[in-house]
């Protein structure tokens, strides 16, 4: 079983994904560490060298690939990944999906401290960042909301996010 994790950047995909595969005993997979990985250049310096659109082939490349596979694995997507092609349709039949859910207050709350690990929002200003968001959001709620589960984030620790999908993954 593949249990694919899909939300905004900030929403908790990778430290969920993390907690989720150990309790689980899955494999866990990164998405933009695997592209990374193949390519050997960073996320931003394939959008940097390459741009965004050879990076969303690349990324679409490598979650076919593993959606393909056999294995037991929690799949931490990137936060545009189901926005592009018909990704959100070969997550869904491919996998379990998890949409993160998270107020814009919260997501604000995230990344205001780790704004230069995020090219997206690196050169924004602190009081641009929630118009921002909640604009990006906006655009990419359409297919986040695609997800066969939705659980939400705000004000909840890593540990009761990751009871809730084990709850749904095992009724």
């Amino acid at each position: 079983m593949i249990v694919s994790l899909i939300g905004y950047m900030g929403s908790g995909k990778s430290h969920v994904s993390k907690i989720l595969s150990e309790k689980i005993n899955f494999k866990l997979i990164d998405l933009d560490k695997e592209i990374s990985r193949k390519n050997k250049l960073t996320i931003p310096e394939i959008f940097e060298k390459k741009g965004e659109i050879y990076f969303r082939k690349l990324e679409r490349e490598a979650l076919e690939e593993i959606l393909a596979s056999e294995e037991n694995v929690v799949l931490s997507l990137g936060g545009g990944t189901p926005v592009y092609y018909n990704n959100m349709e070969i997550i869904n039949h491919n996998s379990k999906s998890f949409f993160l859910r998270s107020s814009v207050g919260t997501l604000v709350e995230r990344l205001s401290k780790q704004k230069e690990k995020r090219p997206l929002i690196a050169n924004i200003s602190d009081e641009d960042l929630p118009e921002f968001i909640a604009k990006h959001l906006f655009e990419r709620n359409q297919f986040y909301s695609k997800a066969q589960f939705t659980v939400g984030t705000d004000s909840r620790d890593p540990e009761e996010i990751v009871n809730e999908i084990i709850e749904k993954l095992y009724p």
